[in-house]
């Protein structure tokens, strides 16, 4: 057997693995309980499973998929997201090698399954996932500097329309405090801090790489930083100004704030070229299955995050060619950036 072979095995089993911690993330985060204890254990009987019992994919085939105790039948879902986990692991592993940026690609992919499977049952996305990873995927990006290889002239394009951006969703919603004659809440208070804190931060990042010689070591970190810091604003500004066209349209909340912090997260690992093209491709997948939710359900509210994150997908593969072609056919977009 080859060593190619070996470390795909390896890479595959370590996937799973991480899948088993990731379907106890998708059942406790919702309820807002712990995630280390108590141990796994059946919901019916309440029984600690052995970890022979545990063993991911083997123990769910072995057993039937249930209980070893009481032999109440466990959901299809838990040997899925293992097994999903372990392919995506592979897969990125195949075409990254083993390398940092596939580490913390393999993070951010984590985050997209935990988030996926919760917003498609409960409709929320906790912010342990979308907020604990676009820290996770900011710092990272200071550390990894090949998270983001993009050139200067993308990057000015990306902070200058970031700032268009955030800067109207601020004014949109001081004109709404006017025209309403009310007054900020805590959570008010706590976005804009939030936001003002993160455009100070970036453009720091922007002055300091306009102080040093690309040929110095810092360079490729603090632009990682900078690219990082950017994709969040931008991928969270677009979809947040999305949601407050849409809340005018339809007069209620339309879009979530899991989605926008969601958003953030994969601007942060991957930049604003990819954010920017999810924000297009998310809607087609997402409207043809609120389609079929609306024909079976009757209800046109619809779990959105899983659409963000397969729109993701595509426009990290195919973003560059996607960009290209749609934005070159109007003049507006040169392949060299």
């Amino acid at each position: 057997m080859s060593e190619q072979v070996l470390m795909d095995i390896a890479v595959f089993f370590f996937g799973t693995i991480i899948g088993s911690f990731l379907n106890v993330c998708i059942v406790r985060l919702p309820r807002s309980e712990s995630i280390v204890r108590p141990r796994s254990h059946c919901t019916v009987c309440k029984k600690t499973i052995p970890w022979y019992d545990n063993i991911p994919l083997f123990s769910y085939l072995l057993l039937g998929g249930r209980c070893r105790s009481c032999r109440s039948k466990f959901s299809f879902r838990y040997f899925f997201v293992e097994f999903l986990t372990g392919i995506v692991f592979l897969g990125f592993f195949r075409y990254y090698g083993l390398t940092a940026v596939t580490l913390a690609y393999w993070v951010m992919l984590s985050c997209f399954i935990i988030a996926t499977f919760v917003d498609f049952e409960h409709r929320i996305i906790p912010d342990e996932v979308s907020v604990g990873g676009m820290c996770v995927g900011f710092l990272l990006s200071c550390l990894i500097p090949g998270l983001h290889q993009i050139s200067e002239k993308a990057l000015a394009v990306g902070q200058l329309s970031m700032r268009i951006i955030v800067v109207a969703c601020l004014l949109v919603h001081l004109l709404d405090f006017l025209a309403h004659k009310r007054k900020p809440d805590q959570e008010d208070k706590a976005l804009f801090f939030i936001i003002i804190m993160l455009l100070f931060l970036q453009w720091g990042c922007a002055l300091l790489l306009s102080r040093i010689s690309p040929s110095e070591k810092i360079f490729p970190f603090v632009r990682s930083a900078d690219a990082s810091l950017v994709g969040l604003l931008f991928g969270g500004g677009m979809i947040y100004a999305m949601g407050l066209i849409g809340d005018v349209i339809f007069r209620k909340e339309s879009m979530g704030g899991g989605d926008v912090k969601l958003m953030a997260l994969m601007g942060a690992f991957l930049g604003w070229k990819v954010a920017f093209l999810t924000f297009f491709i998310a809607p087609f997948f997402g409207a043809v299955y609120g389609v079929a939710e609306k024909i079976r359900t009757k209800d046109s509210a619809i779990a959105y995050g899983p659409f963000l994150v397969l729109g993701c997908l595509l426009s990290m593969f195919l973003g560059d060619q996607i960009i290209t072609w749609v934005l070159g056919q109007y003049g507006i977009y040169n392949p060299s950036l």
